[in-house]
């Protein structure tokens, strides 16, 4: 019987640590978008004459013991500095704050596809709104 009890009581805590040390789709997301550390170029196209063709420098830089993704964009001419974005958990969102060149400060909470391949966002709040038109979807 004591046996029986001990046995009981190793698949109850095998559960619930199981419960407990599952990772959420959001902490799977962040992982995932942290093994993309490192330095990135890339040509712009899309962004309107000024920018197409102009070659993009992205750095992707885990901070904070690991509990945020800092991404900044550098090489567009003409520009006096260069847009952030911040990734990081909050409970069981990924959020990024995205520190916009025209003033604007989105927050958006996002996931990866299952395959791992593609981000996908959903717009929260703007702050520090100086152009709505810029800077709300990211995709």
């Amino acid at each position: 019987m004591k046996s029986l009890r001990i046995l009981a009581s190793v698949v109850v805590l095998t559960l619930l640590s199981t419960t407990v040390f599952a990772q959420s789709e959001a902490q799977k997301s962040f992982d995932k978008l942290k093994t993309l550390a490192g330095s990135w170029e890339g040509v712009l196209s899309g962004a309107g004459p000024e920018f197409d063709g102009k070659t993009m420098h992205i750095t992707l830089r885990v901070t904070s013991t690991g509990n945020a993704l800092l991404h900044e964009m550098t090489g567009l001419p003409g520009r006096p500095d260069d847009p952030i974005t911040m990734f990081y958990l909050e409970g069981d969102r990924l959020m990024l704050t995205h520190y916009c060149d025209a003033g604007n400060r989105p927050r958006m909470v996002g996931k990866l596809t299952p395959d791992g391949n593609t981000w996908t966002s959903n717009f929260l709040i703007l702050s520090a709104a100086r152009n709505t038109d810029t800077c709300t979807t990211l995709s």
